[in-house]
Formats: structure tokens, sequence, C-alpha cells
């Protein structure tokens, strides 16, 4: 398995990119693991920002149904959708100035990678942002 996104990578999105982070297919759901992880976001200082097509306010933040929707720059795309519907998630990522994308556990998509990378814009797969905050040192 190629490793698609490197501690380096990895570090460079949670700490340089900047703080804001959509969090596509975050709902009211407590039982999603979207839920949780925009809980531990949130304490890192993230500012957390629903995409679901329900549009739900989430953690006291306003939901849009769209990335595009959202009226303000998004840093980081993190992508909470099977493999089969992130690709489209990643290239409105790039088409909206997001400067990273994260794919879950679980969600890989090799091609979208490629474009991704190729767009100039920094992407992890298949790693999730809550176990790595506490491999930073952080609190």
């Amino acid at each position: 398995m190629a490793n698609f996104g490197d501690s380096t990578t990895v570090r460079r999105i949670l700490t340089e990119l900047g703080d804001t982070w959509a969090v596509v297919g975050l709902s009211t759901n407590p039982d999603r693991a979207a839920f949780g992880v925009a809980q531990v976001l949130r304490s890192f200082g993230k500012r957390v920002v629903p995409v679901h097509p329900k549009a739900e306010t989430v953690h006291g933040e306003p939901g849009y149904a769209e990335l595009s929707d959202i009226p303000f720059p998004v840093d980081v795309v993190d992508v909470f959708v099977n493999s089969e519907l992130a690709s489209p998630v990643a290239d409105e990522a790039v088409r909206i100035g997001a400067k990273a994308v994260w794919f879950q556990l679980g969600v890989i998509d090799s091609k979208a990678y490629a474009r991704t990378r190729a767009a100039g814009v920094d992407m992890v797969m298949d790693r999730c942002p809550a176990i790595e905050i506490p491999r930073l040192g952080h609190h």
C-alpha cells in the first residue's frame, strides 16, 4: 500500500495550513465517526464547518449542503464519505481554493490523490486527524 500522506505533510496540514476545516459528511448523528472527530478538531482550536446534504448546525457551527456553498475561505477539507463519492469532493476542494484535502480512514482514491497533488494542494488519505493530533505532542 502506498503512503498517501507522510508525517511531514500530516504535521503541516494540522499545524500550519490554517484553522478552518470543512468536514464533509458531518451531521448531528453522534454515532458517526465525523461527529467525534469534529469534537477533537474543535478541542485543538479548529473551526469545524459541517458539509452535509441536510446542512445541519453541528457543534454550534451552521452547516452547508456543499463545499461551494461556504461563503468564506476553507483551509482543509476533511472527507468522511465513502471512496466512491470522495473523488468529486476532492475536485471541489481544489476548485474552492482549499489548501489541503484529508481523506479519512478507509477513504482511498489514488486518482483523486494524484489530481489533487498535481493541482498543488496537500493531501492525506486513509488517516484520521483525531489519531494524528495526539502524535504531534499537543493537548
